[in-house]
């Protein structure tokens, strides 16, 4: 649970330093600074497997390769 709450800390935190810039876009300010490396961090567990990662984060195969390509992810750092 410790780590939940350092979690919960970080997005307040983050919350904070990006209210007052993007008053009415929070929701999607916040989602773009943890989409890319939530996803990063999953596909380096699953060892660059789509499938596992798009499994493990509740979402369709065909939405998080095209989650990839929009956020620019290198997938060649997987491949051995």
């Amino acid at each position: 649970m410790e780590n939940l709450d350092s979690l919960k800390d970080d997005v307040i935190q983050l919350e904070q330093l990006l209210y007052r810039e993007n008053a009415g876009l929070l929701y999607k300010a916040v989602l773009e600074k943890v989409e890319k490396p939530l996803i990063e961090r999953v596909l380096e567990r699953t060892e660059g497997n789509q499938l596992k990662a798009a499994k493990i984060l509740g979402i369709n195969r065909n939405t998080i390769r095209t989650k990839i390509k929009k956020l620019a992810i290198n997938m060649g750092r997987w491949k051995l």
